[in-house]
């Protein structure tokens, strides 16, 4: 399953029938990160009617949070959450900050306000995805590894992220864990010899995406 982030942090404002939404999305890391950002919005926010929120952090074992903050039960934090999960986005909170415009919305104009706050400000931040990359490695002999890095080098698979010179040079290399069978056959066939790489870690990155609609 694909798994996004905004990409960047973004504020966006929109006005709806005198009623004006600011919308902050942010990247967090963690779930106390996103409840510290809440509260930082609600203190420079400290004179809107409402600040609701949403958040999910997590790639296992998901946080998910949503908060009306004073909006009628579920017209505001849930429909917030619900557009964070729909366009599979992690590590984001969202605070749309209120200030009541004289005018009542209603239960239904509530929900669309508050989803087209955050569908507009995930638009302009724009949307990354979260691809899992793994870190592998395999040691060669110092004598004739410049030639063997010369291959590595010129090649489009995979990515040499660094080279350790000790007794011998540790080589590592960073590509997509699905890739590790063919990246092997590869090294086999290029180096002629029967390679195994080492499994060192995993990390995402992010890649810019289109805009949602």
């Amino acid at each position: 399953m694909s798994l996004y982030t905004i990409a960047r942090d973004y504020e966006h404002e929109i006005v709806i029938e005198k009623s004006k939404f600011i919308c902050t999305l942010k990247k967090v890391d963690t779930e106390e990160s996103a409840q510290e950002f809440i509260k930082d919005m609600k203190k420079k926010y400290w004179n809107a009617t409402h600040n609701c929120s949403a958040y999910i952090v997590g790639t296992k074992g998901l946080a998910e949070r949503s908060n009306d903050d004073g909006e009628p039960s579920s017209t505001a934090g849930l429909p917030m959450l619900e557009v964070l999960r729909k366009s599979g986005l992690h590590d984001v909170v969202a605070v749309v900050t209120r200030y009541f415009g004289g005018i009542k919305l209603g239960t239904g104009g509530l929900v669309r306000a508050y989803t087209n706050s955050v569908v507009e400000a995930m638009n302009e931040a724009g949307i990354a995805e979260k691809i899992l990359m793994g870190t592998f490695s395999f040691k060669w002999d110092l004598n004739d590894v410049g030639k063997i890095l010369n291959k590595l080098y010129n090649q489009n698979l995979f990515e040499v992220t660094d080279v350790e010179y000790n007794n011998k040079a540790k080589i590592y290399l960073t590509f997509k864990d699905s890739e590790k069978e063919n990246i092997e056959i590869w090294l086999t066939e290029n180096l002629q010899k029967n390679m195994e790489l080492e499994k060192e870690f995993d990390e995402y990155i992010e890649k810019t995406k289109e805009k949602v609609g």
